[in-house]
């Protein structure tokens, strides 16, 4: 396994006559970037992990400087994993200077997530526009748990004609059910316990749209808010019933794939997540 920077990337990215499959990440890996690993695995001849924290997708109030960077740590699991190359670049080589130029998420990145950090999505796909330019790959794998941020960059690579295939995996839970995160760190025990407030939530959700019929996109958002509402100690966020494709509040007529999407904050820790819902009309 090579590790290094944009030159070691560049170098290594010219001796490679196969197919190359990217994992963006900002490092603190656990098993579900292991999992995203392993699927990149399957669908190229080599794999490319980058390890990098993106300042552009931070807001002034967030945690840049104090999320977490145990890079040791996460070179075992890449190695563990088979990763080719960690391509881990200084700040200073990512970002020279501030960047005049950037990638707008548009309306897509200022719903939901957007919406509550003005500018984060922005900040995703510049870096991850920098990221496939550098990188060049044929496939990239990212985790279904952020899934406005897949949905745009599924949007970046059409609008900007990108010749990459973009992977989605499920959301990869822990034995109790809270989706993988590295801000799972931040959580004491007692807030974990609240959290578990939000699996639950989407389960309900998804209970109430098991029938498939457009009453189910009022149950759902009605089961979500019930759920959540029972935990004191769990501040709602936002909820919203989204079409996957345009991300849009799903009408009552709607049919197609609906997205059920969470954010709560639970010992001052923001947490995400959803679950994918199908609506059809009954017959």
């Amino acid at each position: 396994m090579e590790v290094g920077g944009i030159q070691a990337l560049r170098a290594w990215r010219k001796r490679q006559s196969g197919t190359v499959s990217l994992v963006p990440t900002m490092g603190a890996l656990h098993s579900g970037h292991q999992a995203l690993m392993d699927r990149a695995r399957e669908s190229g001849d080599s794999v490319v992990t980058s390890i990098f924290v993106n300042p552009l997708q931070f807001g002034t109030d967030e945690d840049f400087f104090q999320y977490p960077r145990p890079f040791e740590a996460d070179l075992e699991v890449c190695e563990a994993a088979g990763v080719d190359f960690v391509f881990a670049p200084a700040l200073g080589e990512m970002y020279p200077s501030a960047p005049e130029v950037t990638v707008s998420s548009g309306r897509m990145g200022a719903v939901y997530e957007g919406a509550a950090r003005p500018g984060h999505f922005d900040g995703v796909l510049t870096v991850v526009a920098k990221l496939f330019t550098l990188t060049a790959p044929d496939s990239a794998v990212f985790g279904l748990k952020d899934i406005q941020q897949f949905c745009l960059v599924k949007r970046l690579i059409s609008d900007l004609n990108f010749d990459i295939e973009l992977i989605g995996l499920p959301v990869v839970r822990d034995d109790d059910g809270l989706a993988m995160s590295s801000r799972n760190e931040y959580l004491a025990p007692a807030d974990r316990v609240a959290a578990l407030a939000i699996p639950r939530a989407l389960d309900a959700g998804a209970q109430a749209a098991s029938d498939g019929s457009p009453v189910g996109v009022e149950a759902a958002a009605e089961a979500v808010l019930q759920a959540a509402a029972e935990r004191g100690d769990l501040e709602l966020g936002y909820l919203g019933l989204v079409d996957a494709t345009t991300f849009r509040p799903c009408a009552q007529d709607f049919e197609g794939q609906g997205l059920l999407l969470v954010s709560a904050t639970v010992g001052g820790t923001h947490l995400i997540d959803n679950v994918p819902l199908e609506f059809h009309r009954s017959v």
